[in-house]
């Protein structure tokens, strides 16, 4: 079949053509930066060279290195082509109309900060672009490409980042600003959302002044409750990465690790790695993401945040134990058995407990904190396809409600082969949610969905039909918030998480099978 041309379009860089796909018009593997790779590895991503004839976007550009293993077993997808070269984004949009003015939705994929890719299956723009609404996905550096700290990155001209991955996404941000009206949105109307790591950048971009003129409003789907690693804690980290590679510390001069093969730093020992979290304290990220919204300096715009009912489904994956958190709680004598009557055996008492202390108490503390400056909306997602449910008697596992926001539940699995039609009538739902949010900064009616106030606690339970209730959990969440340290200590302490690159199935549609669930 002939691939049908996408109109050209004018860009600051150049002019660009996509193709039609399923009638909306794709534009894939725009260059956002030039290739971060030789003498700008570890830099600020630094701006395109402008090219000077029709440059042709119709496949998606490299995704970072990472481990394609792990990616494909998270069930997202296969990430290849990859390569260091890897700051591309795509672009689905109704129309090419300068005057449409069209609300501008941008998707930062997830995956521990390791792997992930704005390519795969969940994530295509297609059902976004058909409802009126332009949807933009991105990649950017990621594992120790993209977020490293070493003494010798920090004393160079120009250094002091750790966090490259981060600049990335600002970089993709500040190419929306530039160019995204020419593909028919409003620049001025422009919706950050993200799952898991990519909630954490969500919420890390609202913290960060350089993004802030770019976005007008964010959704952070299944944050974890896991702290930014400090620099100081970091740098060790990045000095042993690169004496394991061979370079001793007085040798490690910036020109000499940037000549290390790009392909070996993915063989290197997982406990080297700062996943699944990035780092505070560098030039990028001053406070961690807690810090700079307790002391409300953070984007003053409208925010989303929940989790689901099996986002704990990933831990094994973030190299944390739930028996351990159990037995942490139970040491500091929090009354477990009262937050959680009727629970057992303990294995099922720690999966509940640490979905709420890592997943579903982040959405509660980071909504208080943000509702004393704009507004503020919760959910708890509880949907799993109809034929599914048999396979998922614990709820919804991390990453599974993806395809609903973004309504792609018939293009990926598992839900493309078992679709019903109530699957379907519940995705447009949900995905209606960010719609509404991206055209008018609310999700919807203030019956249907109201704000989060303290105090007045109110979350939407996205579960068929969808149900508001006050104060949800609010016992067990006001005894975790007072212990909610124990998390970051129960083992090694956040950036101990190397468990992230082994697994790392974040950002994806896990598969994986788990017990019955008490009740929440």
């Amino acid at each position: 079949m002939v691939q049908q041309s996408a109109p050209v379009v004018s860009t600051v860089e150049g002019q660009l053509q996509g193709i039609v796909e399923d009638g909306v018009y794709a534009f894939k593997g725009i260059p956002y930066a030039q290739p971060p790779v030789g003498a700008l590895r570890w830099r600020p991503p630094a701006p395109v060279i402008p090219w000077k004839h029709i440059r042709q976007v119709s496949k998606f550009g490299h995704s970072s290195l990472q481990s394609r293993e792990a990616c494909i077993a998270g069930g997202g997808g296969d990430p290849v082509p990859m390569a260091e070269d890897c700051l591309y984004l795509n672009v689905w949009t109704p129309r090419v109309d300068a005057q449409a003015k069209l609300p501008v939705i941008v998707w930062i994929h997830g995956g521990a900060y390791v792997i992930g890719a704005s390519g795969l299956p969940p994530y295509t723009g297609v059902p976004v672009a058909s409802r009126d609404a332009i949807l933009v996905t991105l990649n950017y550096r990621l594992g120790h490409l993209g977020f490293l700290a070493h003494p010798a990155l920090q004393r160079e001209p120009g250094g002091g980042a750790a966090n490259f991955g981060l600049l990335d996404q600002v970089a993709a941000l500040q190419w929306v600003n530039r160019n995204i009206a020419k593909f028919g949105g409003d620049v001025d109307n422009v919706t950050l959302i993200g799952q898991s790591a990519g909630a954490k950048s969500v919420l890390s971009l609202f913290c960060m002044e350089a993004a802030r003129p770019y976005f007008h409003r964010g959704v952070a789907m299944s944050v974890y409750g896991l702290d930014e690693v400090p620099l100081e804690k970091a740098l060790p980290k990045g000095e042993a990465l690169i004496r394991g590679m061979g370079v001793p510390d007085a040798e490690a001069t910036p020109e000499r690790l940037r000549k290390l093969p790009a392909d070996a730093f993915w063989s290197q020992p997982p406990e080297h790695s700062l996943a699944p979290v990035a780092v505070c304290g560098d030039t990028v990220m001053p406070q961690s993401i807690l810090s700079t919204f307790k002391a409300q300096q953070q984007a003053r715009v409208p925010l989303i945040l929940g989790s689901t009912s099996d986002d704990v489904s990933v831990m094994e994956a973030m190299g944390r134990d739930p028996m351990d958190i159990l037995q942490a709680l139970r040491d500091q004598n929090v009354p477990i058995g009262i937050l959680y009557p009727g629970v057992t055996p303990d294995e099922e008492l720690a999966r509940q407990v640490c979905r709420d202390i890592v997943f579903t108490l982040i959405p509660r503390q980071v909504a208080d904190l943000h509702q004393k400056v704009s507004h503020a909306w919760r959910y708890y997602f509880e949907y799993t396809a109809k034929e599914l449910r048999p396979e998922f008697p614990d709820g919804v596992p991390h990453g599974s409600d993806v395809p609903y926001f973004l309504d792609t539940v018939a293009r990926c699995p598992p839900t493309q082969d078992v679709l019903s039609e109530e699957d379907r009538s519940y995705s447009r739902q949900v995905s209606g949610w960010l719609l509404q949010f991206a055209r008018t900064g609310a999700p919807a009616s203030a019956t249907e969905w109201p704000k989060h106030q303290q105090g007045e606690d109110r979350t939407l339970r996205m579960q068929q039909p969808p149900k508001v209730e006050n104060n949800f959990m609010q016992l067990r969440l006001n005894a975790f918030l007072l212990v909610s340290a124990i998390i970051s200590g129960a083992d090694s302490g956040a950036g101990d998480t190397s468990g992230a690159q082994r697994t790392a199935r974040h950002g994806t549609t896990p598969t994986k099978k788990s017990r019955p669930e008490g009740t929440p």
